[in-house]
């Protein structure tokens, strides 16, 4: 089966920092219900995997994630992506092409993902395919929008902290070089996040379940509709 998604959405935040995080695998897969990142090959391959759940139904997939094109002038990306059910049931093919455009300090997020399903998830249809990938896209974007806002609050909320500690000296800045020179801190180590669990890696069930069983019933109703002679369901 075979299917084009084409999608758009708005991000409060300037171009320049979204296009930094969508385009780092790394950084934006946080964001995606149930991805992770597994290993990281080059600059432009990834390994990766996705946990879903329909209720009691579980299914995982892994696959590879290339970086095909990453044009930042103009704010294109291409990326192509093949997924491998754990249970041999299936598999996905994806190249996804985004755009970023910027009016009044909002960007404008717009791709198309022509995607190629074969095995269980074909049975379904792209009405499911469509209807799934709306919910995900909510998820993605309340998510990406909350770690946006998060980063760009932190060296605000740092500093503010800094100018308002008690007792801190008149000169603040040459006070604190000074310290630095002659008692420099440890470095830490970059902080990773540890793995999920398998449940916490998971989609949100419950809605992705009421999207899946709207999604049947609507396509239910088409075939009865197109028996009887009558018109689509919307």
């Amino acid at each position: 089966m075979n299917t084009l998604i084409e999608k758009k959405f708005d991000i409060n935040a300037p171009i320049d920092l979204v296009w930094k995080s969508l385009a780092n695998p790394e950084e934006i897969v946080g964001c995606v219900p149930g991805a992770s990142i597994t290993e990281k090959i080059d600059d432009r391959n990834y390994k990766g995997a996705v946990v879903t759940k329909f209720g009691p139904i579980k299914a995982a997939y892994a696959g590879d994630i290339e970086i095909v094109e990453l044009d930042e002038a103009n704010k294109k990306m291409v990326l192509k992506g093949r997924g491998l059910d754990s249970k041999g049931k299936g598999s996905a093919d994806m190249i996804m092409n985004g755009t970023l455009t910027e009016s009044d300090g909002t960007t404008h997020v717009t791709f198309s993902m022509d995607i190629t399903i074969v095995g269980m998830l074909a049975q379904f249809g792209s009405r499911l395919i469509n209807d799934v990938s709306d919910q995900l896209l909510n998820q993605f974007v309340k998510n990406f929008q909350a770690q946006l806002t998060t980063a760009d609050a932190s060296p605000a909320a740092e500093g503010a902290k800094l100018a308002t500690t008690p007792g801190a000296p008149a000169d603040a800045s040459s006070s604190t070089a000074e310290e630095t020179r002659t008692n420099p801190a440890p470095t830490a180590e970059k902080a990773t996040t540890p793995p999920p669990k398998e449940d916490d890696n998971a989609l949100d069930a419950g809605s992705l379940a009421g999207t899946v069983l709207k999604s049947l019933f609507n396509t239910l109703i088409d075939f009865i509709r197109s028996l009887l002679g009558g018109k689509k369901a919307k």
